[in-house]
Parts: C-alpha cells; sequence; structure tokens
C-alpha cells in the first residue's frame, strides 16, 4: 500500500470535481498522467511562499513531496542505468546518474514543461522571478515526481522519469574535464546579465535513423540566435550555444 503524504479534503482550492478538467489540464497532458486526486498535484506545485502568504491548515506546500521525490528519482535513475549499461562500473554509472539528477539537468526538464507557469508563488517570491529560478522548478520537478507515484503508483512515475529525465539523448557520457559545458555557461552568463534565458529548438532532422543529423538553433531575447548541426541533439545544442556564449563574451 502506498504512503499517503496527503489529507482529505480541499487544498489550495483546487479539486477534479470543482474544476473539471482543472487548470492543470495542460500540463497533465504533457506529463501524459491525469490525476485521480488534483489536489496532490496542486500540492506538488504550491510553494512554501504561497502557504506562508495564504496561512491556514488545510494548505500545504510541496517541501515534503520534494524530498520524496528525490528518493524516487535517485531509485529509477539508478535501475536505469543498470538495466541499460549492464558492463559498466560502478565509477561510471554514478557518473552518469550524478549527471541525470543534477539540478542543470532536472532544470532543463522543467523548463521544457514549462512548470514555472503552474507554480503557485506568493507576492515577493514572483515578483522577484520565481518562476524561472533554478532551484524553485528544480524543487517542484521533483515535488511532481513524488505525486505522480502517490497517485498512480511506481509504473507511472518510472513512465515519466523515463519519458523526460532518461529519455533520448540524455544518457550521453556527461563533459569530461577540462572541457566546458557551454548549454550551463550560457545559463549562467545570461542570469548574471539580467538576459532572458536560452531557449532551444529542433529546427531539422535528416538522415537514416541510425544516423540521423540534427540542426538546433537557440535563441536569447529577439535579437540573439545561432544553429549549429550534430550527430546527436544534445552535440548540436552545445555547438549553438558556444557560438551565442562566445558573442556575448565579446561585447
Amino acid at each position: 500500500m502506498r504512503p499517503e503524504l496527503h489529507s482529505p479534503g480541499k487544498v489550495g482550492g483546487v479539486s477534479r470535481h470543482e474544476d473539471g478538467a482543472t487548470r492543470f489540464a495542460a500540463l497533465e497532458s504533457v506529463i501524459h498522467h491525469q490525476f485521480t486526486d488534483g489536489q496532490i498535484l496542486n500540492r506538488a506545485l504550491t510553494h512554501s511562499s504561497h502557504r506562508h502568504e495564504k496561512g491556514g491548515q488545510a494548505l500545504r506546500d510541496n517541501e515534503q513531496l520534494e524530498f520524496l521525490g528525490d528518493s524516487i528519482l535517485g531509485f529509477l535513475v539508478s535501475e536505469t542505468l543498470v538495466a541499460r549499461f549492464p558492463d559498466y562500473p560502478e565509477g561510471r554509472l554514478s557518473k552518469l546518474k550524478a549527471h541525470l539528477v543534477s539540478a542543470a539537468h532536472l532544470y532543463e526538464v522543467a523548463q521544457r514543461l514549462e512548470l514555472g507557469q503552474y507554480l503557485q508563488l506568493g507576492r515577493g517570491e514572483e515578483m522577484s522571478g520565481g518562476r524561472s529560478k533554478r532551484t524553485l522548478l528544480v524543487n517542484s520537478l521533483e515535488a511532481l515526481i513524488a505525486a505522480i507515484y502517490l497517485d498512480g503508483g511506481m509504473t507511472k512515475a518510472r513512465e515519466f522519469v523515463a519519458r523526460c529525465i532518461t529519455g533520448e539523448g540524455t544518457l550521453e557520457e556527461p563533459a569530461q574535464d577540462g572541457v566546458m559545458d557551454f548549454k550551463s555557461a550560457l545559463q549562467e552568463l545570461a542570469q548574471a546579465r539580467r538576459l532572458p534565458q536560452p531557449r532551444y529548438f529542433i529546427v531539422k532532422e535528416r538522415g537514416p535513423e541510425h544516423s540521423k543529423t540534427f540542426t538546433v538553433e537557440v535563441r536569447l531575447g529577439r535579437e540573439l540566435t545561432s544553429q549549429a548541426e550534430g550527430q546527436t541533439k544534445k552535440t548540436a545544442a552545445q555547438k549553438a550555444a558556444r557560438d551565442i556564449y562566445e558573442k556575448l563574451q565579446s561585447v
């Protein structure tokens, strides 16, 4: 029997019975899971700043779910790596796991899901750009994993992690020492200069399934764009990010 981290009754004013499809319907479509209990999803997307501002014992934030989701994610990533790479030594598996559960990788996943737009934040957190903060988005993604587990069981959580976190293109070896991760570097440079966060788009795929070439475009605001090709989406994105990064550094 799965543990219950939520209490019955209305949390944050959202329930499926009151609001048919719920205001989270678009997110449910993206994650391929429709919640039986809309309240647990509502809780997963409720930041502590919102709870403190609204008050009331019935309203609960996502911190406990974040704790549970972190453990579930670690287990599922380990399970995937052991199954997919049975000949890898522990050290190599650990390196891959560290990449897949890293804040940088999870932040990218949260951005692709557009998780920020669904968060319930306090006014102060909202005004300070909380919807795009890395830590806040990563924590909410982990809480979402726990919510999926509590609502649909480990099978549903495993499907979500496989689709969004350990899926195609994510199990490449992370950058070796001395090789710069230009996607992360560009993201940090944009934050430091108070620029919009870079956005990545696959604009073209060509070649047979076993030997595809991908063209990825990165956009930073309205002015800066770059396209690059690579044998994987990740390689193409790194090349495009490097071009924008070097342009910014020269300004």
